[in-house]
């Protein structure tokens, strides 16, 4: 009976899985001394290989070189026609070929060996070509391709892009790359939005609607309307943040509102975040209390400013 393709696409998965879960069991035993030698590298680390491995390439250049490693990928058919000037003496090259016998690859071999380049091999055989001309070797398990005739590359780029992904954690890590690193190298798009902090985008100073406790609410009205946040924060002399009015404040004191001050309408204590809050965190703070503003405060818990949701929803949080 013919497979359907569900069918299939759970083979091809659990093929690939179980040669995951092989390359995790058996990691290269060559793995800890390549992350040492590319952390005490001066240069960058080039990434290349031919077909598939050249896809596979530039995505480990580009992961390393998101996360702190610098990385650049060169392609081995350029590399001998004037590319190889881009390897540097101190660089470090990371060749990919299966069979470790891929033709294209002959030049960069000559070349890293000529100019006593470090060379790191990642392939399937340790008496190929490519390793024994290897400095470190990542050998990869003999696990079986996911294609029905056992040749398309599947589940060797799998695990080749895996191991890139292992390596390219484990240096971050080493190199002590945290969340704010990460966002000066992804400043752009949702990414770079979700890594931005409150203080980047808060409302400061003029902007901010503020009364005294003891304004007449029909001042603190026009201020709440001039402003536009819907809200007031209530701040006492010396800039200790008493309380804050929100519609719901206004609601409840209906009854009387124009005769009461600032000070007497306000829910008190209200809540508050730091500068340095995240905008995911801020997001998150809105919609488990239902709030359309927060109130920023520094350290000493004075206000210097304020968020609110439409600010998130600019900046692509939101």
């Amino acid at each position: 009976m013919t497979s359907s393709p569900s069918d299939i696409a759970r083979t091809v998965l659990s093929v690939e899985s179980a040669a995951l879960t092989q390359l995790a069991e058996a990691l290269p035993v060559d793995f800890d001394a390549v992350v040492a030698r590319l952390l005490a590298l001066p240069g960058r680390v080039i990434v290349s290989g031919m077909g598939k491995s050249g896809h596979v390439a530039n995505k480990i250049a580009a992961t390393l070189a998101s996360t702190g490693t610098p990385a650049q990928a060169v392609h081995p058919g350029e590399a001998s026609h004037g590319d190889l000037g881009m390897i540097t003496r101190n660089d470090a090259v990371i060749l990919i070929s299966n069979s470790g016998e891929t033709r294209e690859l002959a030049d960069m071999i000559a070349y890293v060996t000529r100019f006593d380049i470090p060379l790191i091999a990642l392939t399937k055989r340790r008496d190929s070509t490519l390793a024994r001309a290897a400095e470190h070797v990542l050998l990869m398990p003999d696990a079986p391709e996911a294609c029905s005739i056992g040749m398309a590359p599947t589940t060797s780029t799998t695990m080749t892009m895996a191991l890139g992904d292992a390596l390219a954690v484990a240096l971050m890590e080493a190199r002590g790359f945290d969340r704010e690193s990460y966002h000066a190298f992804h400043p752009g798009g949702t990414l770079g939005a979700q890594l931005l902090r409150v203080s980047a985008i808060m409302h400061r100073g003029a902007e901010l609607p503020v009364v005294a406790p003891e304004t007449p609410m029909s001042d603190t009205l026009v201020e709440m309307s001039q402003k536009g946040f819907g809200v007031a924060a209530v701040v006492a002399a010396g800039g200790t943040l008493h309380g804050i009015i929100t519609d719901g404040d206004l609601r409840r004191n209906m009854a009387g509102l124009m005769d009461q001050t600032a000070g007497e309408v306000a829910t008190p204590n209200p809540l508050t975040i730091a500068p340095d809050t995240l905008l995911t965190e801020a997001l998150g703070e809105m919609n488990r209390l239902k709030r359309t503003a927060l109130l920023v405060v520094d350290e000493t818990g004075a206000l210097i400013g304020l968020v609110h949701i439409h600010d998130l929803l600019r900046a692509g949080v939101a």
